[in-house]
């Protein structure tokens, strides 16, 4: 299948940037030992959302790595829903890989006895599901890596500051991760966990049609002019 070969072309070209997938890798690791002493809950959100900005930085760079062969691989046949597909795959397996080792190590510090890890699975893996298509359409409509990185920078630092209950925190991609991260932590009722979990469905439906709308655009191969 085309989609299987460029998500396998994808995963080489994120592998071959060894220094930058080794900084994003040990980003969420920064994040959640800034918290891990006397913030139970804090340092597993934190977690949580270093690794959406790591996996939304890796798939930023996808996106713009991949603009001079898009265009060769579309005239050899390809069709849009096959790279945006297929690279999209591609960054749910970088992110599966990512969030595992850091479940297994909140699953054994010994300082997170009583939470209901079965949520913090669920945590990751909307945050897994969320992240690459949000990168993806950051690539899509801005060109330059630069500008991309700034707006993850951004998104992730309102995440971390602006007050939860808040229509901003409510409208930025990872709120989720507050909500269902609460009801992990703090062990509430169920209505964070309903939250949470109708936000996260909600944010990936948007990332996904949106993100996939803007790259079929961009990739749609349009017909010579005709002179006059």
């Amino acid at each position: 299948m085309k989609v299987l070969t460029v998500a396998e072309m994808a995963l080489r070209e994120i592998v071959r940037r060894r220094s930058v997938l080794l900084i994003l890798a040990l980003l969420p690791l920064a994040f959640y030992l800034s918290r891990r002493d006397g913030h139970l809950g804090q340092s597993i959100r934190f977690v949580c959302l270093g690794i959406g900005w790591a996996v939304s930085t890796a798939a930023l760079f996808a996106g713009n790595a991949a603009r001079g062969l898009e265009p060769r691989l579309r005239l050899s046949g390809y069709r849009g829903r096959d790279l945006h597909g297929g690279r999209l795959l591609a960054l749910w397996v970088l992110g599966a890989a990512l969030a595992v080792p850091y479940f297994l190590l909140i699953l054994l510090d010994d300082q997170h006895p009583g939470i209901r890890y079965a949520s913090v699975a669920l945590i990751l893996a909307g945050v897994v599901a969320v992240a690459p298509p949000f990168g993806l359409l950051l690539s899509a409509v801005l060109p330059r890596e630069l500008e991309g990185t700034l707006v993850l920078l951004t998104v992730v630092g309102l995440q971390m500051l602006v007050e939860p209950e808040s229509l901003t925190a409510k409208l930025l991609p990872f709120w989720f991760v507050r909500e269902i991260g609460t009801y992990a932590v703090d062990l509430t009722d169920d209505g964070y966990l309903r939250r949470g979990l109708l936000h996260a469905a909600l944010t990936l439906a948007v990332v996904l049609v949106a993100g996939t709308a803007a790259a079929l655009t961009r990739l749609r191969i349009r017909p010579p002019a005709r002179l006059a």
